[in-house]
This record gives C-alpha cells, sequence and structure tokens, in this order.
C-alpha cells in the first residue's frame, strides 16, 4: 500500500467489503501508481447479489455495479473451493455454503469436514479465482487464477481467512492460513489473477490502450 496521500493519483476502487481480501488485494497491487480505495470510504453500502453461474459471472456482476456507482475505475473478484469429491462443490457458492443468517467462516469449514467425513484421503481440492476490471469507458477484462492443494480434516495457521485454515499446499508444506500474508501472496490464486490482471491496470492508469 502506498504511504503517498497525493489527492492528483488515479483512484481505483476495490469492489469488496471482506476485509481478509482488502488487505491482500492492497498488498498485491502496492506497485500501482494509484490510490486504492474502498467502498465505505466513498459511502458506497451496496448489496449485490451473487447470481451467476460462474466466477466470472459473479465478478462482472459486482464490477459493474460498483462502477456504475462510484464512476471510476473498478477491480472485482470472486473466488470459490472447489473439491474433487464433492464435484466441484462448494464453487460459487463458497462464501454462501451455510444458508443460514450469520454463518461464519468456522460454521462453513465444520460443515465442508462434515461433508467429507468417511471419504478415503488425500481429499483433492483448488481454490480459483476471477478478476473482473471494469474501467469507466465501457472496457471491462476478465483475469483468473487457480491454486491447487487438498483439504485436511483439522485446521491449522492464524492467517487468511474463508477456508484457509484447511487449505493444504503440498509446494508450501503449509495451509493458507500459515502463511504469512507475503507468503499466501507468493501462492494464492488471487495472486495469480491479480498478477496477470496489473499489465491492464498499468495502461488503464496511463491512459493507454492495450491490444489484445
Amino acid at each position: 500500500m502506498t504511504n503517498i496521500n497525493n489527492n492528483t493519483l488515479p483512484k481505483i476502487l476495490l469492489a469488496t467489503t471482506n476485509s481478509g481480501k482488502l488487505r491482500e488485494l492492497r498488498a498485491l497491487l502496492t506497485s500501482l501508481p494509484a490510490e486504492l480505495l474502498e467502498p465505505n470510504q466513498l459511502g458506497l453500502h451496496l448489496h449485490v447479489a451473487e447470481t451467476g453461474a460462474t466466477y466470472a459471472e459473479n465478478a462482472l456482476i459486482k464490477a459493474l455495479a460498483y462502477q456504475e456507482a462510484s464512476g471510476m475505475p473498478v477491480l472485482a473478484d470472486d473466488t470459490g473451493l472447489e473439491v474433487k469429491l464433492l464435484d466441484g462443490a462448494p464453487g460459487v457458492h463458497s462464501a454462501r455454503f451455510v444458508d443460514q443468517p450469520g454463518a461464519s467462516d468456522k460454521d462453513r469449514r465444520m460443515k465442508l469436514l462434515h461433508q467429507l467425513a468417511g471419504f478415503p484421503k488425500p481429499w483433492l481440492a483448488c481454490f480459483r479465482c476471477v478478476v473482473a476490471v471494469a474501467d469507466p469507458g465501457g472496457e471491462i477484462r476478465l483475469f483468473d487464477g487457480e491454486v491447487k492443494g487438498e483439504i485436511i480434516n483439522e485446521e491449522r495457521g492464524d492467517h487468511g481467512f474463508g477456508y484457509d485454515r484447511l487449505f493444504y499446499i503440498p509446494t508450501a508444506n503449509k495451509t493458507l492460513a500459515e502463511l504469512n500474508l507475503e507468503e499466501k501472496n507468493n501462492f494464492s490464486h488471487r495472486a495469480a489473477a491479480i498478477k496477470k490482471a496489473l499489465p491492464y491496470l498499468l495502461s488503464i492508469l496511463s491512459g493507454e490502450t492495450p491490444g489484445m
């Protein structure tokens, strides 16, 4: 995150109110010559229904809603955990895996372990992320990333959020929640998607129109 407080810097709105996701995005976008804003800084309190059937559709829905409300370039993402033994579930429903008001990340992790109980290990899984960038000129681009691993039956680590405490990455020999923010951003699905998006974000900030 840049320490420069300069009103002349171009601005990008991060279309999420998830504090864990905001921390990751700010760390991943620290090289951008831009002021990264959050919805509450603009007084935006949108309820955006994620009705898409895919991560891309949900990311687009959020990006377009926040772009229309703010009038500035917007970065949104949609992310899901896909478990092979559950035919890719919870997938796009990862954040709504427990259909109860006030359900917590812990509730979702416990439901996942309950559904996997009795299946042989390893419980192979992957995290997928799609980032959508919408600019005021009407241009929208999508960028994706993934990380492969497995679900373990004990929570490990105090970092991250969501299912991170159960998602073990063999190449790191740690769960996502055992990785600090810098380490996680070397492995994560969101980091992979943002890495692809950075050149386009830079082109928006410079006023260029990149070819594809």
